[in-house]
């Protein structure tokens, strides 16, 4: 008997959401990086073991916006939540419930889904700490399970799977049983740059930065790809370059590294570096570069 579910992953910026569906899925598909807002689109995970068929939805860290680009991804978490099966609310062990989680766990109810708590990065604090994590979000929400976790060292993943799998129920699957993913190719290769940009780069900069695939194409057993980098300034062209193109250089090799790992085949990447000022607060721009409002039409 084949059964599904779909389960949103869901938190604050920077708990941890996408290390924790890598970590779900045995393989790295999202991006990650200690800087807030890393994600700016739902990704999908797909995980096929025995009869269950699990599809994990990464979503952007919920915030106030301040620009369009900001509205965008947080219509991206609402969105979501309306057409998952569950949920999985990830925090910080040591934090206090904010007006974020009481957002998330009033869309619970208008949704009427059920939720895991996922206490994150337990390494860094003590048991007591974790006690008065789950303590005070027990007063919240009837969580169906409370899972403390780190999910970069994979402690306790295991269990939200198990947990995970309860939300189950009978259908036949979505997708065929070896995917990974639903992300298209395009997209998959212009995250993996901008992972570079936010690990390389300090400060504001890689906020404001959009990457997007101009060539993607395959011969003779070689990846060719040309990407174009778009920042908001000059003086923001200048710092993504480096001195005689090293700063560029290190992005392109770093990243090129990891498309030959994900893709599988020798990658020939060629990146460019324009500006485009103000694009986060341009729905023009942010049309172009994938972040559309007609997504939630």
């Amino acid at each position: 008997m084949k059964r599904t579910a779909f389960i949103a992953i869901v938190g604050r910026p920077n708990v941890g959401k996408s290390t924790l569906l890598n970590a779900l899925l045995g393989e790295k598909i999202a991006i990650i990086s200690k800087k807030p807002q890393t994600t700016r689109n739902s990704i999908t995970g797909i995980l096929t073991r025995g009869e269950d068929q699990l599809v994990f939805m990464d979503t952007p860290g919920m915030h106030r916006p301040r620009t369009r680009l900001g509205d965008y991804m947080v219509k991206t978490v609402t969105h979501t939540l309306g057409g998952v099966d569950a949920a999985i609310l990830v925090v910080e062990a040591g934090c206090k419930v904010s007006p974020v989680e009481e957002g998330l766990v009033r869309r619970f109810d208008e949704a009427g889904i059920p939720a895991l708590l996922a206490i994150n990065k337990i390494d860094r604090a003590n048991a007591g700490t974790v006690a008065e994590t789950i303590e005070r979000f027990a007063q919240i929400y009837d969580f169906a399970s409370v899972i403390p976790i780190s999910a970069q060292k994979n402690d306790g993943v295991d269990i939200v799977l198990d947990e995970a799998s309860k939300f189950a129920y009978e259908s036949e699957w979505f997708f065929p049983d070896d995917a990974l993913t639903d992300q298209p190719d395009r997209r998959i290769a212009s995250e993996i740059i901008r992972e570079k940009l936010l690990r390389t780069l300090d400060n504001e900069i890689p906020h404001g930065t959009a990457v997007v695939i101009e060539d993607f194409s395959e011969e003779e057993g070689r990846l060719n790809v040309r990407a174009e980098i778009f920042c908001e300034k000059e003086s923001h062209k200048g710092i993504i370059i480096g001195k005689g193109g090293s700063q560029l250089k290190l992005i392109g090799t770093r990243a090129r590294e990891d498309m030959e790992a994900f893709f599988g085949v020798r990658v020939y990447l060629d990146l460019w570096v324009k500006v485009k000022k103000n694009w986060r607060d341009s729905e023009v721009n942010l049309a172009n570069f994938g972040f559309s409002q007609k997504d939630f039409e």
